[in-house]
């Protein structure tokens, strides 16, 4: 009867092994022919506020951003869009600030920049999945080559608003410990980028080309091994404590007080409708 039962027991595992074989066979095969049919386009039926894509000119110190998006919000899904074009003198780049949106589930969180100048303009660059109407984020989608990759140019008014008052996400801003050269360098580079994707895109991929891991791309294009690998790049609710350890931001108080001092959410529902709106976010961090 042992015997029976061992003999058996053998060709049930065998039969469930033979099964899992084969359906992980056709998972590789399915992705497979994902990947091979799957072309990237700018031409889609995108959602409104993606619709546009942004491109810079370059001469000499200052560049040309042209359809910088600036939504005024009623809802996350009701806006009144529009676009401006703007030139900014890479001499008064004076700031880059690093953003973080914790979102659920955990250690899961959407990062960008914000970039300042000395006359109190503030222009952010997101880095996003661009969506068709009716699509949603899927990290699986992500890995399949099914969202193409944009890097948004926004006024700083339009992507904060929406995070803080419209999604009701916790943002922390941090102000980025660099020189002014970097900083330029930065905001060169992403530009150079998003110019790019505009006449050749590409796929977002929730491995190597999200949100998080294009900014360390690009910071490490600029210094070479700046940021190490780490899981907080690819899990990036904890990014900032990344950056704190790396000495990018802050570092003259304990991690936590930083976090704490560098929630905005707060300032941002008070001065909403100022008009030097991302000047007074920032006042208690003097």
């Amino acid at each position: 009867m042992n015997l029976i039962s061992f003999g058996f027991l053998k060709k049930f595992f065998r039969f469930v092994f033979f099964l899992l074989s084969i359906l992980i066979l056709l998972f590789l095969a399915t992705v497979a022919f994902v990947y091979s049919v799957s072309t990237p386009s700018n031409e889609r039926d995108w959602t409104l506020d993606q619709a546009i894509l942004p491109t810079a000119e370059f001469s000499g110190d200052s560049v040309t951003i042209k359809n910088i998006r600036n939504f005024s919000y009623t809802s996350e899904t009701e806006y009144t869009p529009s676009y401006y074009d703007k030139t900014y003198n890479l001499n008064d780049l004076v700031s880059v600030d690093f953003i973080v949106e914790p979102l659920a589930p955990v250690a899961i969180a959407h990062t960008f920049v914000s970039f300042g100048f000395a006359n109190g303009d503030y222009v952010s660059v997101s880095v996003e999945i661009r969506k068709e109407k009716g699509e949603s984020f899927s990290p699986t989608k992500g890995l399949l080559d099914q969202f193409e990759l944009m890097y948004v140019v926004a006024d700083e008014r339009d992507v904060i608003r929406l995070r803080a008052l419209h999604r009701q996400d916790t943002l922390y801003l941090y102000p980025v410990v660099t020189t002014k050269e970097k900083m330029r360098e930065l905001f060169v580079s992403m530009l150079t980028r998003a110019n790019g994707l505009a006449t050749k895109p590409e796929f977002y991929n929730t491995l190597n080309s999200t949100c998080t891991t294009n900014i360390v791309d690009h910071i490490n294009g600029i210094t070479k091994n700046r940021v190490p690998w780490d899981w907080r790049v690819l899990f990036p609710k904890d990014a900032d404590e990344l950056a704190y350890e790396l000495g990018l931001i802050d570092t003259s108080a304990p991690f936590l007080e930083v976090r704490a001092k560098s929630e905005v959410n707060e300032y941002v529902e008070k001065y909403q409708n100022e008009e030097n709106f991302s000047v007074k976010i920032r006042e208690h961090q003097r």
